[in-house]
């Protein structure tokens, strides 16, 4: 049987950075398994590589704390290992009247949070953005800044490997907790200590230890498309829409991408599986009971049916353009093209309350910690992140 003082289950950008602080704290044996061949192989590498600067967050809540101070970290680990970075900005736009008020709420939040941000006229969003499209006013963030995910994810695997006191287990699927012990593919792993970092997967393990029993996943699809040229020519950085603060979802926007590319997207489509990147692709076992979690929600949660009702629609192009042309005043139909990109957002719902959960989770349970609900701004917020959950729910390992 293998063994290690700590053992993480998931390497995606929590597992990763929980791991590095880990070895900051004086952990001298750690192991992180994955069911994949290599790391961010679902969410972790497939975002859109936006790091948010703490606009969207209500204060006192851990993303809003979180943000920032992660966005901060990760240009920073950027900028010491030469990774790309890209200081791109974002405006947030209003597309019609009666958002303006959540566009001040926006501001009104950013501002608790500690974050830059500026309210644009028109002229002055012209300046930054000039085929953006507003009513009235936009915020601008300047701290937004945009990175390749997978570039990230590989550095950190690379720190990790170097640092002696980490071995990565891959392809190993989590089974079955037992006795200070977990059971894999590839065997039994024993730990001092347990930490749950699967994502998409982290209810179902929380689950087979006890944990959270009234939450569940449900996933959420984003699909994007892309920009031909000179379309992409006049994008500059971001380009979001006000969104429903009532809801986690940001809407379909543009983003200029570290290598150049704008890609435009995502939606938040009900998914029928935790992988179902296409249409029918990742569908498995679990249909039935996530479409039973869908038609529950959707019967008791009015933000939820509106979601489920607009976002499907999108899957035809003629929706997502209305969708995506609101936002700029220069934009054709014949401007966009497909794209593989696709991503899975595993969004918690407290399944008593029937309300999606709109914070990050994180429940301590004897030797194991799990972290649940690590959705956007996840990415973003990784290094603080991890930073506090070893502070607060860990403690220091032994000295190195």
């Amino acid at each position: 049987m293998y063994s290690a003082d700590v053992v993480i289950c998931g390497a995606g950008i929590l597992g990763l950075t929980i791991g590095r602080e880990l070895v900051r704290a004086g952990y001298r044996d750690i192991i992180i398994f994955d069911k994949e061949d290599a790391p961010g192989r679902h969410a972790s590498g497939r975002n859109s590589g936006v790091l948010h600067a703490g606009i969207y967050y209500d204060p006192g809540t851990m993303k809003a704390k979180m943000c920032l101070e992660g966005n901060r970290r990760m240009q920073a680990y950027c900028e010491e290992r030469k990774l790309p970075l890209f200081k791109s900005g974002k405006v947030i736009v209003a597309r019609e009247a009666d958002e303006l008020a959540t566009l001040d709420e926006l501001k009104r939040r950013a501002e608790a949070n500690g974050a830059t941000v500026e309210m644009l006229d028109q002229a002055g969003l012209a300046e930054i953005e000039p085929n953006a499209r507003t009513v009235e006013r936009a915020l601008y963030s300047p701290l937004t800044a945009v990175v390749d995910p997978k570039a990230i994810l590989a550095a950190m695997r690379d720190e990790l490997e170097h640092s002696g006191r980490v071995r990565f287990f891959f392809d190993t699927r989590f089974l079955a907790p037992r006795l200070d012990s977990v059971r894999t593919t590839q065997g039994d792993i024993g730990y001092g200590l347990f930490i749950n970092a699967a994502g998409a997967y982290s209810d179902k393990v929380a689950h087979s230890f006890g944990i959270a029993k009234n939450h569940r996943l449900l996933p959420f699809k984003g699909i994007y498309r892309k920009l031909k040229k000179p379309a992409a020519d006049k994008i500059r950085g971001s380009i979001y829409p006000v969104p429903n603060i009532k809801n986690p979802f940001l809407g379909v926007h543009f983003t200029r991408s570290v290598h150049g590319d704008v890609y435009v997207g995502p939606t938040a489509i009900p998914a029928f599986g935790r992988e179902n990147y296409g249409v029918l692709s990742g569908i498995d076992s679990e249909f039935a009971a996530i479409l039973l979690r869908d038609l529950r929600m959707f019967m008791e949660n009015e933000k939820f049916r509106a979601v489920a009702l607009e976002e499907p629609r999108k899957y035809f192009f003629k929706h997502f353009f209305r969708d995506a042309e609101r936002l700029v005043r220069h934009i054709a139909p014949g401007d966009f093209l497909s794209s593989p990109k696709v991503g899975i957002r595993p969004q918690l719902v407290d399944m008593e309350t029937s309300q999606l959960v709109m914070d990050f989770m994180i429940e301590r349970h004897g030797n194991t910690v799990h972290i649940l609900n690590s959705i956007s701004p996840a990415f973003t917020s990784s290094m603080y992140f991890a930073e506090l959950v070893v502070r607060e729910h860990i403690g220091k390992g032994r000295a190195s």
